[in-house]
């Protein structure tokens, strides 16, 4: 589905104040209209300073922000849709602290949005399951562990998989795994890959989980029987690098690499990302960061 494009300059002119944004939100939320989302009715008063609803018939109120990834932040609005902007557009992702001075707040925001986009992009992709050909293969992101010997170095495994048809790349799916061992494999085939699909993947023996159901191939080969996975590991690497310098803490991998993910699988519809982002704020649930 096409979306609009933007430039900053339209975008942030767009949604200059808060009560544009609160427009905006409302009518993605409700494209025909307001409905109670209590006793379906369709008509309602809108209290602009509140930004709610009230319904028409039962009285009961709705705020704009409740039940989407908004809801409860005390960061203004238009900072919000400028962090969308800025998060969406920056091709090589954007820090907190360069996030933080960008839109005016202070470092803790700026990180916990980026961690509430991150929480969303990762629900949304996961409703994808890659089918046809799949190339499959491990890497260890991180730096090495003092001591650690062996396959690894003490890094963080992660699995990649990468959909094939008629030569092209498709969509990729990347999971962060407490190790190799073959049923964590079989865990990520049973919800990353479509039922029937052919996998592609060099000899490791644990990957040999891939066969619940799906064809499993193995090859020890060079890199023309796992060209796109291998091309594919080597931008994830630099995603790493090039933006957070590699300092990843390990309980915190999945959420860049969903990012990373996000983005790639979008990578042709690139100046449409802060516009879908939009989207998938206004329909996702609220992210609850505490205790995390």
């Amino acid at each position: 589905m096409q979306t609009e494009t933007m430039s900053f300059e339209a975008w942030q002119e767009r949604f200059a104040t808060d009560a544009a944004c609160a427009e905006e939100i409302a009518r993605r939320r409700w494209p025909e209209g307001f409905r109670c989302a209590y006793c379906g009715h369709a008509r309602g008063w809108y209290y602009a300073t509140r930004r709610l609803y009230e319904c028409a018939r039962c009285h009961r109120q709705t705020s704009i922000t409740a039940g989407t990834v908004f809801h409860g932040s005390r960061v203004p609005l238009r900072k919000w849709f400028w962090a969308l902007y800025w998060a969406g557009s920056d091709k090589g992702s954007i820090s907190a602290l360069r996030l933080s001075k960008l839109i005016g707040v202070s470092w803790r925001s700026a990180y916990g949005i980026l961690r509430k986009l991150r929480v969303a992009m990762a629900h949304r992709d996961s409703l994808y399951r890659l089918t046809d050909l799949v190339e499959v293969d491990d890497a260890y992101v991180g730096a090495n562990k003092t001591g650690k010997a062996g396959r690894g170095g003490g890094r963080t495994p992660v699995l990649v998989a990468i959909g094939q048809h008629e030569g092209k790349p498709g969509f990729v799916a990347i999971e962060a795994l407490p190790s190799l061992a073959k049923p964590y494999i079989v865990d990520f085939a049973k919800r990353r890959l479509q039922p029937g699909a052919i996998t592609h993947t060099d000899a490791f023996p644990s990957l040999a989980g891939l066969a619940v159901g799906s064809e499993h191939i193995a090859k020890i080969t060079p890199d023309e029987w796992l060209p796109w996975v291998h091309i594919v590991i080597s931008n994830l690497k630099r995603f790493l690098l090039g933006t957070y310098h590699g300092a990843v803490r390990p309980h915190r991998l999945q959420e860049y690499l969903d990012e990373f993910v996000y983005r790639f699988n979008r990578r042709f519809w690139e100046s449409q990302i802060p516009n879908r982002l939009l989207s998938l704020c206004v329909d996702h649930r609220p992210v609850d960061l505490r205790g995390t």
